[in-house]
């Protein structure tokens, strides 16, 4: 089987559909120690925003090869070289894990427009994933519905299930247990971008060395999660200070935003992706300003939202 990268410009067409793929935020992560095969069991609170790649599809005629492309959107805050194997991205692997499972060939171009940065904590590929999945489900009218997406989507990744369903959820374990949360927070927050990259593999190596005997605190994820509002100073995040640790140069991009914003700086997941949480979406677009003007950082305004 042969599969193709290449783009072709649109024909106007009802077998085409466009997916948003949200960046996904941890407002908490809790860690605990890894297990005999090395993976860490997490509690999580997370949420997914309106800052999104977008995901374009259109079905193609059967028998016909699927033809692949991956692009920076015009407005991606920090495109960096997409220099990895097409058939290593996870749009691609989350396309031919559902052909395998459906035992079918389901023939597709597909555009990604990508904004969300890679490898900055903010779960881009994962969101891709979980994005192409939702979109062949609806697209070739396979009627599995989200549950059965999201236990196909576990073998792509730990957070590409949370990401089928997207909003608000407690996240636990190796990613597999997902508490949807009945309404969504009223969070508006600016993301901002430092050019340091954080491995996660580095990360969680330093969060081991620095935290031998930590917990998964489950009880406080679920209590910050139950919160109807949450303080600028309410998130944390476990792997923060590892972050730092992995990629000192992120301590002086903290007290740039820090000082550009008044406000307490939090790491999103592994990093490094920073944020500050801000009072509505009108402060977070004049803070996301005045971080790009102060700091010469990359910076977006995102509130949360569900897909």
């Amino acid at each position: 089987m042969t599969y193709i990268t290449a783009y072709f410009p649109d024909v106007p067409d009802h077998r085409q559909i466009t997916v948003r793929a949200p960046a996904k935020l941890n407002l908490a992560l809790s860690v605990g120690p890894p297990g005999a095969d090395r993976m860490h069991p997490i509690a999580s609170w997370m949420v997914t925003l309106d800052f999104a790649d977008d995901l374009h599809l259109r079905r193609l005629d059967d028998g016909r090869d699927s033809l692949y492309a991956i692009v920076w959107a015009d407005d991606a805050p920090r495109p960096t070289d997409i220099d990895w194997h097409i058939m290593k991205d996870l749009a691609v692997r989350a396309h031919l894990a559902l052909e395998r499972a459906t035992g079918r060939r389901l023939p597709i171009r597909m555009k990604l427009e990508k904004r969300i940065p890679v490898g900055g904590g903010l779960g881009g590929g994962s969101s891709n994933a979980a994005a192409m999945l939702r979109a062949l489900d609806d697209l070739f009218d396979l009627d599995l519905g989200r549950d059965r997406l999201a236990d196909l989507a576990s073998e792509l990744g730990s957070d590409v299930p949370f990401l089928v369903h997207g909003g608000s959820a407690v996240v636990e374990g190796l990613g597999e247990r997902i508490q949807v949360l009945p309404t969504l927070p009223d969070v508006h927050a600016v993301l901002v971008f430092p050019e340091a990259p954080c491995p996660t593999g580095a990360v969680y190596g330093k969060f081991d060395l620095m935290r031998p005997d930590a917990a998964v605190q489950t009880a406080r994820v679920h209590a910050l999660a139950a919160q109807r509002t949450l303080s600028e100073d309410a998130p944390f995040n476990d792997l923060a200070a590892p972050a730092l640790a992995v990629e000192p140069i992120l301590e002086d991009d903290v007290a740039d935003v820090r000082a550009a914003t008044g406000r307490t700086v939090h790491v999103s997941g592994s990093g490094s992706t920073l944020y500050v949480l801000c009072n509505g979406r009108l402060e977070a677009d004049l803070l996301a300003e005045q971080v790009r003007s102060r700091s010469g950082l990359p910076a977006v305004a995102a509130s949360v939202r569900g897909l």
